[in-house]
C-alpha cells in the first residue's frame, strides 16, 4: 500500500472537477462493496475486478429515496435540469409506494425479482444507469492526478444486458459486466473506506454538492438524512426472525448455535451483528440463547467458535433452505457464494463466512467474540 495512494484519493475528493453528484456515488458505491466484502470480488496481481451490477444496485438505493421525498438536485451546477435517470427511477418509485417502498423495492430486487408488471421500466433504468456510470464517472474520475480517459476505473464489456423474466441482484451481477480499479485503491478502500465515505469526506462533500446545486433550497441535513437511509428497516428484522422461528418450531428441540446446548427459549441472533453489517438474510439469523446472545452483542463470533458449530451452522442452514428455497438460495448467492456452483453450497458458503468474519475482526477492528 502506497503513500500516494492515500494523496490520490484526497485529491479525487478534494480537487476532481465535479459537474454532478456522480463521482461522489461512484466513489462511495465501491467502498460499500467491498467494505461489504463481496464473493464476487475478484483480486488480481495488479487489479480488482467487481461486477458493475453490484455498482449500479448501490446507486438504486442512493438515489431512490432523494427522488421519493421530492428532493430535485440539478445534473449540472447551475443548470434546470434533472439528474438523467430520474425520469425512469421515478415510475419505479410511484408503484412500491404501495409495496413499502424503498424496503419492499430493495427485498424484491435481492431476492425474488422486480416485479413483472414494471419489468420493462426497470430495465430502461439499468440500461441507463450502465451507460450513465460508465459513460460519466469512470471515464473522467481522477483528472486532478492523471491525464487521459478511464485512467482508475476500466470497464469490461464482458456480458449482455437483457431484458429477461426475472430481474433481481443475480441479473445485474451477470447482465452487466464488470470494472476493475488498481490493487493499491482497493488496498486503501479496504482499509480505510468507512473513514473515507465518512461525514467528512464523500458523504458531506456530496451533501454540501446537493445544497449548492439546488440554489441553497435544500439543507445539508436534509441531503444526509435521505443518503443515510437504509432499505432494510426493523420491520423486516422483525418479519424474517419470525420466518425463522416458524421454521424451528418444526425441528422440535433447539440447540443454541453457539453453545451447543438444548434449550427451551431461544433469540434469534444474527451471526454477523445487524450493527455492523445491515444483512437481513436468512443464513445469517440462527438461534441461541437469550443469555449467550446479550453476550455477544455486537461482537464477531471467532474463527474457532464458528470452526467448533459448523456442523450445527449448516444444520440450521439447510433447515431454513428446505423450507424458503428460492429465497435463502439468492440472498446467500449474493453475500457469500458468489460464482461458486450451488452443488456443495455449505461448504462453500462457510468459508466465506469465515473469510468476512476475519476480515471484520483484523481489517475493520470490530471485537472478536468467543464462549
Amino acid at each position: 500500500m502506497h503513500n500516494q495512494t492515500f494523496i490520490n484519493i484526497s485529491k479525487i475528493i478534494e480537487r476532481d472537477k465535479k459537474t454532478s453528484t456522480y463521482k461522489f456515488a461512484l466513489l462511495r458505491g465501491t467502498i460499500d462493496i467491498i467494505q461489504d466484502n463481496s464473493p464476487y470480488i475478484l483480486v488480481k496481481e495488479h487489479t480488482v475486478e467487481i461486477p458493475l451490477g453490484l455498482l449500479i444496485e448501490k446507486w438504486l438505493i442512493y438515489y431512490y429515496p432523494f427522488f421519493e421525498a421530492g428532493v430535485k438536485i440539478p445534473q449540472i451546477v447551475g443548470k434546470n435540469t434533472n439528474i438523467k435517470f430520474q425520469n425512469l427511477l421515478v415510475p419505479i418509485i410511484n408503484y412500491y409506494k404501495q409495496q413499502n417502498g424503498l424496503s419492499g423495492f430493495y427485498n424484491d430486487l435481492r431476492i425474488k425479482g422486480i416485479s413483472k408488471e414494471i419489468n420493462s421500466e426497470f430495465y430502461a433504468l439499468v440500461r441507463e444507469l450502465k451507460y450513465n456510470i460508465v459513460k460519466n464517472p469512470m471515464q473522467y474520475i481522477g483528472n486532478s492526478i492523471n491525464k487521459g480517459l478511464y485512467t482508475i476505473y476500466q470497464y469490461q464489456n464482458n456480458a449482455t444486458l437483457t431484458n429477461t423474466a426475472i430481474q433481481n441482484t443475480n441479473w445485474l451481477i451477470n447482465s452487466c459486466g464488470t470494472f476493475t480499479i488498481p490493487r493499491d485503491y482497493y488496498d486503501v478502500f479496504q482499509m480505510l473506506g468507512s473513514f473515507i465515505s465518512g461525514t467528512d469526506n464523500i458523504l458531506f462533500k456530496w451533501a454540501q454538492f446537493s445544497v449548492k446545486a439546488s440554489n441553497q433550497t435544500v439543507n445539508p441535513e436534509t441531503v444526509i438524512g435521505e443518503i443515510l437511509k437504509s432499505p432494510i428497516t426493523e420491520r423486516e428484522v422483525t418479519s424474517t426472525k419470525n420466518l425463522c422461528q416458524s421454521v424451528l418450531q418444526k425441528e422440535g428441540a433447539i440447540i443454541c448455535v453457539w453453545s451447543g446446548k438444548q434449550i427451551i427459549q431461544y433469540e434469534v441472533d444474527h451471526v454477523i451483528p445487524f450493527s455492523i453489517w445491515k444483512n437481513n438474510d436468512l443464513w445469517n439469523l440462527l438461534p441461541a440463547e437469550p443469555t449467550v446472545n446479550k453476550n455477544k452483542l455486537d461482537k464477531i463470533p471467532s474463527a474457532s467458535l464458528m470452526q467448533r458449530q459448523k456442523d450445527l451452522i449448516i444444520h440450521y442452514w439447510e433447515l431454513i433452505f428446505a423450507e424458503e428455497k428460492e429465497r435463502f438460495e439468492n440472498e446467500i448467492r449474493v453475500t457469500l457464494l458468489g460464482n461458486h456452483p450451488f452443488n456443495n453450497w455449505q461448504n462453500k458458503a462457510f468459508e466465506q463466512l469465515l473469510t468476512s468474519s476475519k476480515y471484520l475482526i483484523e481489517t475493520r477492528g470490530y471485537e472478536e467474540w468467543n464462549i
